[in-house]
């Protein structure tokens, strides 16, 4: 859990000076509000989607003799290896639990990720914006990550399950935990896409037109400078 949240402020940082997407359920809101094109879109997920499954296949192949000295091929239980590459929910945590929780957790992110940037409403100073994203994961994750790992991206669950099917553990990491594979792909798409309406109906739609923000603005600048 710190390693990934660790590597999420590494992340952060690449996708200020990119404009990487590296979540599908963000890159699907920004579709949805009409940022971006059905087309970008679906280059973006398959470019996540490659380079998570292209990133499990390293992981498997460098620690390839300490994962099979340890035990062979478990998807579920005390010994079980295949959470190393996706996410499962805790033992004692239900179906409607673990949903709820993949679902709170993204709306958490999104609406972090709205604050930090949201220039209209006192947003982050644009160098800080990366490390405050990054922050931002990694307390979600110490926060919300007991239950089920917190997923909170398709992009980062369901290409490794589908690289540990093919690399030996077979349709067990789709059955495992009563069929759970499914919640972080569906929960995380629908708490980002209420996330931001949240966001919209309690704080944008209440933001100042640019227009009249900058005349308040200056107004304030020259009684400062009268002072």
């Amino acid at each position: 859990m710190f390693q990934y949240s660790c590597i999420s402020v590494e992340a952060s940082f690449f996708c200020d000076f990119a404009g990487a997407h590296l979540n599908a359920a963000i890159t699907v809101t920004q579709c949805v509000l009409g940022n971006i094109s059905s087309k970008t879109l679906v280059a973006y997920v398959i470019g996540q989607f490659l380079g998570s499954f292209l990133a499990a296949a390293t992981v498997f192949a460098l620690y390839y003799g300490r994962v099979m000295s340890f035990i062979t091929e478990v998807a579920v239980g005390p010994t079980a290896t295949a959470m190393i590459f996706s996410t499962y929910p805790a033992s004692n945590v239900s179906l409607q639990g673990a949903f709820f929780t993949e679902f709170t957790a993204t709306v958490m992110l999104i609406l972090g990720i709205l604050v930090i940037h949201d220039e209209k409403n006192n947003g982050a100073v644009k160098g800080a914006q990366p490390m405050l994203t990054g922050v931002l994961v990694l307390g979600i994750g110490l926060g919300m990550g007991l239950n089920t790992g917190y997923a909170i991206n398709p992009s980062r669950d369901l290409p490794p399950r589908i690289f540990t099917a093919v690399a030996g553990w077979g349709m067990e990491v789709f059955s495992a935990d009563h069929s759970w594979w499914w919640i972080p792909v569906t929960a995380p798409i629908l708490g980002s896409l209420f996330g931001v309406l949240l966001y919209k109906l309690c704080i944008e739609f209440h933001n100042q037109p640019d227009h009249e923000a900058e005349p308040e603005k200056d107004q304030a600048g020259m009684e400062t400078s009268q002072l």
